[in-house]
């Protein structure tokens, strides 16, 4: 190979390095805008000791080609020359390859310091709050056992796929989900916006289940728990103890049990308010344990990964010891069995109703979490050379596993419960989401020995579960806005992440209000799930369809040294397509009636939680007529086919008769 000490290199036939056109996106308008369509000769091409990638770089080294510190290597066209290597002209007939000493102003990118690190951050991601009630209270709704076949199914084919491709997306690039598209499909840069808008409203209302969480922490500090009991002020005289040892009390449907009362009416509060019409003041107590939690989270992520990679050693390995003594604590409780049973007793005819697959599918997807641009920023601070690709299995396998033992650690308890109250275990787990743990969880400890100590470990696992997805989602809008504005932001990570938590804040004020509960529930069921479902779709379509799955699993191979096999092309081409299509369709179809305690959501709601979810997914129809009017040339020129082409159709054909 020919070497030349310089920072400018000759181009021939309009061929650029991807850095060249950072600053410019648009300066050369007789480009197309999808990156796959350009004719850079074939997609993977041995060298000498280099290998050419898809984004037309060489690499040789550990490196990423896109980290231009060192030596950053392009495939370029040049004429024949007398002193060149004409070794690696043979394999383009009149092209040599032309190796460029570049150097840049710009700092190194930051990396995990230990590939630990990184596992643990992906896994405290996965695993959250989601998978210790939401996963045990759809299982046993959806037919039991029967259930895990679905849910293994649409994790196969549709929640790994999505899992694999974002990591090595990430790592491949080494960008966050803005800037990332330059290098993908520049026209489609829209949907990294929408990611970061999606994460804010996350942000707005998850956070504050671990305030809830913290104020339940605060008050296990106490000789007797104050959902114990119904002699405190915020109790009514409807409130009575329900067990088997209290052989005085009728039970009616009147009743409500302590820990129900002081969920509502004491956390909550939301008996002060009559709906989201009239949410009502801002409750001082949740806002100082809402600020608290706050705190943590900005001095965990203000440095970056090297913190918060320090952070999630205990944040993601707590959850799992807490786990381990529940189980172990909740198997031997008498009726623990009964929960058990409950829990996994197939009901194959469930099987038959559309209503367990779109369940599945919804729950394998939110589980692993692809979308939400955590999975590209984390893996974008992996070696360029790391597998990711056993990262991707060994992660997913753990959240799953994790799910399916927390089913274990709940039942259990609920067996006890029913045991305790005389009552079936269906009676008993008849609320889902946080009710399912801040009342009947909350009551089955109460009423164990050692309460105080169970009490504090349980929340304190909730508040760590509910941590590391913070952490994740903050990241993910952190690196992907250092990303695409370094110069103005990245001597300034520190004021950045600071005003972005304040932004949260403040966001999150209507969550911490009376009827603060009735917006969460909003926020969930509207504002966040269709919309990034419907821009992962988008994503999986422009890197397949657009970028190329050619071109993508070629990356991959310059990385991982094996090319993806079979299955996981047609996943990515057709089948992850299809899966999420499917959960649309059905949500579309099937809308959710959404209903919070006694309260029962108004029409009006409805239409004001799908203005909330289009409002950030209005970014990538935006940013697409952004594009088109301020690029240069001709719309001719410039134009992106929108739909399946004969270029891409031809790239993922071939893609599937490679490898």
């Amino acid at each position: 190979m020919l070497t030349k000490d310089k920072q400018e290199y000759e181009e021939d036939k309009g061929s650029k390095q991807p850095e060249a056109q950072e600053e410019e996106p648009h300066e050369n308008a007789n480009l197309p805008l999808v990156d796959g369509f350009a004719d850079r000769g074939p997609k993977s091409v041995v060298s000498g000791s280099g290998q050419q990638v898809s984004n037309g770089f060489t690499t040789s080294t550990p490196q990423s080609p896109r980290e231009a510190l060192g030596t950053a290597v392009g495939a370029v066209g040049m004429p024949p020359t007398s002193g060149g290597d004409t070794g690696a002209s043979a394999p383009f007939g009149g092209l040599r390859t032309l190796v460029v000493q570049q150097t840049s102003l710009d700092r190194p990118r930051e990396t995990w310091s230990k590939k630990m690190d990184f596992l643990l951050s992906v896994i405290g991601y996965a695993v959250d709050l989601g998978n210790v009630w939401r996963f045990p209270y759809i299982c046993y709704q959806n037919g039991g056992g029967a259930f895990l076949l679905p849910y293994l199914l649409m994790a196969v084919f549709g929640g790994v796929p999505l899992f694999y491709m974002e990591l090595a997306l990430g790592q491949f690039h080494r960008s966050g989900c803005i800037s990332i598209w330059k290098h993908i499909c520049p026209i489609f840069k829209g949907i990294g916006f929408a990611i970061c808008i999606i994460a804010l409203y996350i942000a707005f209302y998850y956070n504050t289940i671990m305030a809830w969480a913290l104020y339940y922490l605060l008050s296990s500090f106490r000789p007797t728990l104050p959902w114990t009991t119904c002699t405190n002020s915020w109790n009514t005289v409807n409130c009575y103890r329900y067990l088997s040892s209290d052989q005085n009390v009728t039970w009616s449907n009147l009743s409500t049990s302590p820990a129900e009362e002081f969920y509502t009416r004491q956390v909550l509060q939301v008996h002060l308010s009559s709906g989201l019409h009239q949410l009502g003041s801002v409750s001082w107590q949740l806002a100082l344990c809402l600020l608290f939690i706050f705190t943590i989270v900005y001095f965990s992520i203000w440095k970056g990964v090297k913190t918060s990679g320090k952070v999630v050693w205990v944040t993601a390995t707590f959850p799992y010891l807490v786990l381990l003594i529940l189980l172990i604590r909740g198997a031997t409780l008498p009726g623990a069995w009964r929960g058990v049973v409950f829990y996994l007793k197939p009901d194959w005819q469930k099987l038959l109703s559309t209503t367990v697959w779109i369940d599945a599918a919804a729950q394998i997807f939110f589980s692993l979490g692809p979308g939400f641009g955590v999975l590209l920023a984390f893996a974008s601070y992996n070696p360029f050379h790391n597998n990711c690709y056993k990262d991707a299995l060994v992660t997913s396998s753990v959240n799953c596993l994790t799910s399916f033992l927390s089913g274990f650690v709940i039942f259990t308890v609920l067996g006890y419960m029913a045991e305790m109250r005389q009552q079936n275990v269906d009676v008993v787990a008849k609320d889902a989401g946080p009710s399912l743990l801040f009342i009947i969880y909350a009551e089955a400890i109460a009423n164990m020995p050692a309460a105080t100590f169970f009490a504090i470990i349980f929340f304190l696992m909730i508040i760590m579960l509910g941590l590391d997805s913070t952490f994740a989602g903050l990241e993910g809008v952190i690196t992907a806005m250092l990303d695409e504005f370094p110069r103005l932001l990245a001597k300034r990570r520190e004021w950045f992440v600071f005003g972005l938590v304040c932004v949260c804040y403040l966001g999150a004020l209507s969550t911490l209000t009376y009827g603060g509960a009735f917006v969460v529930k909003l926020f969930e069921e509207y504002a966040t799930g269709p919309a990034v479902i419907t821009v992962v779709l988008l994503e999986v379509i422009a890197v397949s369809w657009f970028y190329g799955t050619s071109r993508f699993c070629n990356d991959i191979q310059v990385m991982l040294g094996f090319y993806p096999g079979c299955f996981w092309r047609v996943c990515w081409v057709a089948i992850c397509p299809c899966f999420l299509l499917f959960i649309i369709i059905s949500f579309l179809a099937f809308p959710p009636e959404v209903k919070l305690f006694n309260y029962t959501y108004p029409p009006w709601t409805t239409v004001l939680g799908y203005c909330i979810g289009v409002s950030s997914f209005i970014c990538v129809p935006s940013y697409m007529v952004y594009y088109l009017l301020n690029a240069k040339g001709t719309f001719k020129q410039v134009q992106t086919p929108m739909f399946l082409t004969i270029p891409s159709f031809i790239s993922i054909r071939s893609s599937l008769g490679e490898g």
